[in-house]
């Protein structure tokens, strides 16, 4: 499914480039930046569909909101800022969350590590990509994160395959429509918005605002998959409580910088 999505993303975003007239040249140094940040997006998604596969579609979403909480920790590491006191309080308040999810969910425990760990590479995603954006345009930024990520998955194929016997190679008649819309709307349009507002917006800011992906997703889980006949009390809970570190996160965060 993620080798599928990256070539479709890979081709579309090719065509925008040669429609526009957008060169393909970019300096190696760049280059090779976001070969590794292409390679770090596709085990993100590797570890969120697995995820999926071995819990289901609410906790993936309501573990995948930690993204935010990973990058309070690690953006300071890696971009040399200061450490936040608030942003590192309400991280641990979203570990609490996830503890209720676990704890009331313990036959879901591979499939939430996995999460996590979706979670956890999806933070190095934006914090990478801050410098990068800023010398390239949106659209070459992802056109080359696509291309080596689907590359990368090209050359691991054989050994997963031989890992993993696979019955069905190419997607099915319906399959291939909602890999269109997996491709087009949700990839390729909102990849080169999320990289165009990172311009303007800090790497936590924006995983913050990529994390009411869960609300609506498990709302969509509820309604579509009946998910909600498979949850526990506790999951109610933990998902309320990383979501109130989320929210009450940028609340705070606003009130801060407005005075």
């Amino acid at each position: 499914m993620v080798w599928w999505r990256m070539l479709l993303v890979t081709i579309s975003l090719g065509l925008q480039m040669l429609l526009l007239g957008k060169s393909f040249y970019v300096p190696r140094k760049l280059f090779w930046t976001m070969a590794g940040i292409g390679v770090l997006l596709m085990i993100h998604w590797l570890f969120f569909y697995g995820a999926i596969k071995y819990s289901n579609v609410s906790i993936t979403l309501s573990c995948f909101s930690t993204t935010s909480l990973f990058t309070a920790l690690l953006e300071p590491l890696i971009t040399k800022k200061k450490f936040s006191v608030s942003e590192i309080a309400f991280s641990l308040l979203g570990i609490v969350g996830i503890g209720f999810i676990f704890f009331d969910g313990i036959e879901y425990a591979l499939g939430i590590f996995l999460a996590l760990m979706a979670a956890f590479v999806g933070s190095f995603f934006n914090i990478f990509n801050k410098n990068v954006v800023n010398e390239l345009s949106p659209d070459v930024v992802s056109f080359y994160e696509m291309l080596t990520g689907f590359v990368a998955l090209t050359f691991a194929m054989p050994l997963y395959l031989y890992i993993f016997k696979t019955e069905q190679l190419f997607p099915s008649v319906s399959d291939w429509g909602l890999l269109v819309v997996l491709a087009l709307l949700c990839t390729h349009i909102t990849l080169i918005l999320s990289l165009a507002a990172l311009k303007h917006l800090s790497a936590f800011t924006l995983n913050l605002a990529i994390n009411l992906e869960p609300v609506y997703g498990i709302a969509l889980a509820f309604i579509f998959f009946g998910e909600n006949k498979l949850l526990q009390p506790g999951f109610y809970i933990g998902t309320a409580i990383i979501l109130f570190s989320v929210i009450a996160h940028a609340l705070w965060q606003n009130r801060f910088t407005s005075k």
